[in-house]
């Protein structure tokens, strides 16, 4: 049951086969007997109690795709119920009076809340070792890490813990982890999906997005995802759509797109063999690949780096021990509380960041690096206008290398920024990207380990790439893969 698709799973329920509870009771036993550390909350009682409804639904046929469906939420959406800390002690055991919008939509599909799961601290990081509570494992081979910042999501849907997950994508936490973990996962053009209750990291990059077994199922998730919020100032006024729609579509005729830039020094081998056979299986398919440059790929990286500190720098000022979060219990003055909560409250990498972010926005510094930035960012932006004149969808690797081990990384910030290469230019520029799995390459002591393809559209265009995954899920198993 566990290794059901959502629609598999939908088709089940609808015919009453099985319950929304039984359902959900499974899903907890295998969450109750991990040891992946995905989980941060899990309350047996709420859960059940949501399947109960679920159940009432379907008996009175008021059904979605999606109604009776377990679904466990990154813990940067906050939630009335269950906890919502973002992996940081700061917000250990806070729980919000509302729900995200996110949230809220699906719940209101019918979809059953199993619980909230494990990310990088205020959805910092690449490998989700900087959360409070624990780095996640790679269900394929727990001396890896998962990926980050949504390490909990891609590790709980690769592992059948649920079906499917909440994810945030800022520079690649959506895709990376998803491609790390061989699941699927969708980052949607910029302000598709609503921020609204989604614990700020970087606002103007910070995207909701799913993450689940396949392309199929996560485009019957976007269509409740997304849509417009009033009460998000980031929300687009679209007309709404049905992402699914174009699945049945054949690929002769589609122009992909090969950056050059994605296949040079430091792609690891066994990664560009497996995307490399990707695009040859894609090319079987009916497509043309096309030779694209993208030659401000390499600024993608000091780019973000000044503007996504910057922006976390200003978000995270309001945790100041005042209104609500972690208070430090000794200090002499209202200074010295701020300070002492903070240095208690937030972990290494969120008080790094905070650090470069004032630096780069403080007074003689702001032009010579934000403003800078922010130049170079439509630069990259305008990079990509170009590709897709040339092209339809753009293809490459998510990540230039497999999971690496736990701690590998942990002495050298800088190396696990460099792994985001090929996610960050798309996120600055706003764009939808995605990764399937294709394949997989070697890990430290030679275990396999899943390689992902990444596929990034024209602005709104996710119903093209969800189409443009679904016919290679059709014509490879890539994706039903599963640890052992």
């Amino acid at each position: 049951m566990h290794n059901k698709t959502l629609k598999e799973l939908s088709t089940l329920l609808q015919a009453k086969q099985v319950s929304a509870t039984e359902l959900a009771s499974s899903y907890l036993k295998r969450i109750q007997g991990s040891d992946l550390n995905a989980f941060l909350h899990v309350d047996e009682a709420l859960t059940l109690k949501r399947a109960a409804l679920a159940d009432q639904r379907i008996a009175k046929n008021d059904v979605t795709p999606l109604t009776g469906i377990p679904i466990a939420h990154k813990d940067i959406f906050v939630t009335r119920e269950w906890r919502s800390t973002a992996s940081s002690k700061m917000l250990a055991n806070y729980v919000s009076p509302f729900d995200a919008t996110v949230v809220d939509k699906l719940g209101a599909a019918g979809m059953v809340t199993l619980g909230k799961l494990n990310c990088d601290e205020f959805a910092m990081g690449g490998s989700n070792e900087n959360s409070a509570f624990g780095a996640v494992k790679n269900p394929w081979d727990k001396a890896a890490i998962p990926g980050g910042s949504s390490g909990g999501s891609a590790a709980a849907v690769a592992a059948g813990l649920a079906p499917a997950a909440t994810a945030t994508d800022t520079g690649g936490s959506i895709r990376q982890p998803a491609s790390l973990c061989g699941v699927t996962g969708i980052k949607p053009t910029y302000g598709r999906v609503s921020r609204f209750g989604m614990i700020a990291f970087a606002s103007s990059l910070d995207q909701g997005g799913p993450i689940a077994r396949t392309a199929e199922d996560c485009g019957l998730l976007l269509n409740t995802m997304a849509g417009f919020d009033p009460r998000d100032s980031t929300s687009l006024e679209r007309p709404d759509e049905d992402f699914t729609r174009d699945l049945s579509q054949g690929l002769q005729g589609l122009k992909i797109g090969v950056p050059r830039e994605y296949f040079g020094p430091g792609l690891a081998p066994d990664v560009e063999q497996a995307v490399r056979a990707a695009l040859a299986e894609y090319e079987k398919l009916g497509a043309k690949l096309v030779d694209i440059s993208l030659p401000k790929t390499e600024l993608s990286i000091p780019v973000y780096y000044v503007i996504a500190p910057a922006e976390a720098s200003s978000n995270l000022s309001r945790f100041d021990g005042v209104r609500y979060g972690h208070r430090a219990k000794e200090y002499a003055n209202l200074g010295d509380m701020y300070m002492q909560t903070r240095t208690e409250g937030f972990g290494d990498e969120v008080k790094r960041r905070i650090f470069v972010g004032a630096y780069v926005l403080s007074h003689g510094y702001y032009d010579a690096y934000y403003l800078q930035a922010q130049k170079i960012r439509r630069l990259i932006a305008e990079d990509f206008k170009r590709a897709f004149q040339q092209c339809d969808v753009i293809m490459g690797p998510v990540s230039p290398t497999v999971a690496w081990d736990i701690g590998a990384k942990a002495d050298d910030p800088v190396a696990n920024y460099l792994a985001d290469i090929f996610t960050l230019s798309t996120s600055l520029a706003g764009l939808p990207g995605m990764s399937i799995p294709c394949g997989f390459g070697q890990g430290e002591k030679n275990g396999r380990r899943p390689v992902g393809l990444q596929i990034i559209g024209n602005y709104f265009s996710e119903a093209k790439l969800l189409n443009v995954a679904h016919q290679y899920q059709q014509a490879t198993d890539w994706h039903q893969r599963t640890p052992a």
